[in-house]
């Protein structure tokens, strides 16, 4: 597009400020970018925000540049604003918008024509789009620093191309993925190459001025914006050979104290990495919610929104009286410290004799802590469940049109709940997975690569089947349930261990030991079937193997012939299969008539 075509472009000061007023030029300034030409008399906005002070960069000093020099003045027409007295020349349009609303932002979404179309629409090369944000690796390439060597010091970000023939920058991947398999053909592994087009593909033809960059050197995250095109040039041992300028901020923001969303998809070991998923974090770095809801009117307002989005809090609510007297828990107390312990591990198990509810607490409290029923799900594992059952995996799959079966990657409960809870409006909301019998299942086996990512929930790992990156988003929870009849604690392998705090639910301990007692209470019934439960659980000699009071938990025990019928074919046939082999005469140790005459009652119907 000549320059003549170009339209005029404004820029509003926030809080219904005034408008500034540009024009896009033809001329490259020195990082690559088209010029932007700042026409006199228009108003800049008195005040920087604190990020823009507190991390000086090149926009801030150029615009206390200006002001010493008397190009920026106090302005008579609009009181309270400072004003340009002349037309001044800026290196690119980002550089100019900042200066005048004293903050860190885009050019090409800022500057807008009089019909509200954004100055990128105007650009050809590359194709336009919305703003996107990217991380570039640059500090171990061929054992060199060009972060800190090159990056910073000229304002640039590049990838090493050694071998790579002259390509145009709109080159299409299928395009780029024939020429790679030529040029390093011998030089590369088939999935070295394959990276290698990916990466390249990303840099050359994704990438366009306006975008945010993300590098990494010395524990620090450097964040700047791309200002120009791709350019080759010649470069010592070809570690920097293909370029792009980028106007960068200064000084950096200590890695271990970026969101972890944002270190999850840090962690990814690729040269090249599409950020965008997490570009409102990025966006926040470094700027208070007083600064993004003030810049909303001079900036993007969809970037902003997003932004202070993100940082609404996660939260799991505080048990209350009513929840502990609903879930007839002894104390609520006790379920704060179950609300501590998930909030610290993320990942927890319910484990006890049969009977003691660890299901229904799990479920209940996971809808409490989630905000409802539409954040848990429920899964049980089994001894033939397995990771593709559980994550991902190829199932036969029947096509709709043609009929025919072929397999297809299917995700699994996992997977789906993760993908829900990472979705951008998700991420304040608890979700909960509630694991049923999570011992009955080969843990190993099912958790995979899993495993990793319950310990380091900052990290991102490789899948197996679909290969995406992938990491478990913070607002995901995990409750088992274990049955410690099936298998003792003591035999749990270690990995599980370290990544679960384990919650016992036993008959001799709160708050199961005082549960049916509470629950006839609440229901004005004797207290008989809670003194019958306390001398059975006195004869069991393994505590492992207790009954639970959810047996006598339900409406049926308390019609005629209910408490014996429940006896008879649900806890004596529990207590055989423990004793199986042993000669045991079960029904005369553990019998209602044997209990009954040791608490000096009449046998109960």
């Amino acid at each position: 597009m000549a320059h003549g075509d170009y339209p005029d472009f404004q820029l509003k000061l926030p809080h219904g400020g005034p408008r500034a007023s540009g024009r896009l030029l033809a001329d490259k300034g020195t990082n690559g970018s088209q010029q932007f030409l700042v026409l006199a008399g228009s108003p800049v906005r008195s005040k920087v925000v604190p990020s823009f002070s507190s991390n000086p960069n090149e926009s801030y000093r150029l615009r206390e540049d200006l002001i010493e020099e008397g190009v920026i003045v106090q302005s008579d027409e609009h009181p309270g604003y400072y004003e340009f007295v002349r037309n001044h020349t800026f290196g690119s349009p980002s550089s100019a918008a900042s200066v005048i609303l004293g903050s860190t932002v885009s050019g090409y979404t800022s500057w807008k024509t009089t019909d509200e179309r954004p100055l990128g629409d105007f650009l050809a090369l590359p194709p336009w789009g919305p703003s996107r944000a990217w991380l570039v690796r640059g500090s171990n390439v061929f054992g060199w620093d060009l972060v800190q060597r090159l990056w910073l010091r000229e304002g640039l970000v590049s990838l090493a191309a050694t071998h790579l023939r002259e390509v145009d920058q709109l080159i299409s991947k299928e395009e780029l993925r024939t020429i790679v398999d030529e040029d390093y053909e011998g030089v590369l592994t088939y999935n070295q190459r394959q990276r290698m087009i990916d990466e390249l593909y990303l840099f050359l033809a994704r990438m366009k001025p306006g975008d945010r960059v993300c590098t990494i050197s010395e524990g620090a995250l450097y964040l700047g914006e791309i200002t120009g095109d791709t350019d080759r040039v010649r470069s010592e041992g070809n570690r920097s050979n293909l370029r792009r300028p980028v106007s960068w901020n200064e000084p950096g923001f200590p890695y271990e104290e970026l969101p972890e969303e944002l270190q999850q998809k840090l962690s990814i070991q690729l040269d090249v990495v599409d950020l965008t998923p997490v570009k409102a974090y990025v966006d926040g770095l470094g700027r208070s919610d007083e600064e993004l809801a003030a810049d909303t009117e001079g900036s993007d307002p969809e970037t902003d929104t997003a932004a202070l989005m993100v940082r609404r809090e996660l939260e799991l609510p505080e048990p209350t009286d009513k929840l502990a007297n609903d879930l007839l828990v002894h104390d609520v107390a006790w379920l704060r410290e179950i609300r501590e312990l998930l909030w610290d591990d993320k990942q927890l198990v319910f484990h006890g004799p049969p009977g003691t509810g660890k299901t229904y607490l799990a479920l209940k409290l996971a809808e409490f802590f989630g905000g409802g029923p539409e954040q848990v799900s429920l899964v049980q594992f089994h001894p033939s469940y397995s990771y593709e059952d559980f994550f991902e995996g190829f199932r036969p799959r029947e096509d709709p049109g043609t009929r025919e079966v072929a397999f297809r990657l299917q995700d699994g409960p996992l997977r789906e709940l993760a993908d829900h809870a990472s979705l951008e409006g998700n991420r304040h909301l608890p979700h909960f997975l509630v694991i049923d019998e999570i011992n009955r299942a080969n843990l190993a086996k099912v958790f995979g690569e899993l495993y990793f990512l319950l310990e380091y929930r900052n990290r991102s790992v490789r899948l197996t089947y679909s290969g995406d990156d992938f990491a478990l988003p913070p607002n995901l929870f995990i409750i088992g349930t274990m049955n410690t009849a099936d298998r003792s604690i003591a035999l749990v392998d270690a990995a599980m261990r370290r990544r679960f705090s384990f919650v016992e639910l036993s008959p001799s301990t709160e708050p199961t030991r005082g549960l049916l007692r509470r629950w006839l209470a609440e229901h004005e019934r004797e207290s008989e079937p809670a003194d019958l439960l306390d001398e059975l659980n006195r004869r069991i000699p393994d505590p492992e193997f207790r009954i639970g009071p959810s047996y006598l938990m339900n409406r049926s025990v308390y019609r005629e012939g209910g408490l014996e019928r429940t006896w008879r074919t649900k806890i004596l046939p529990l207590l055989e299969e423990h004793h199986y082999g042993e000669g045991l005469d079960v029904e005369h140790r553990y019998g209602l008539a044997a209990l009954c005459a040791a608490l000096g009652n009449e046998t109960t119907s």
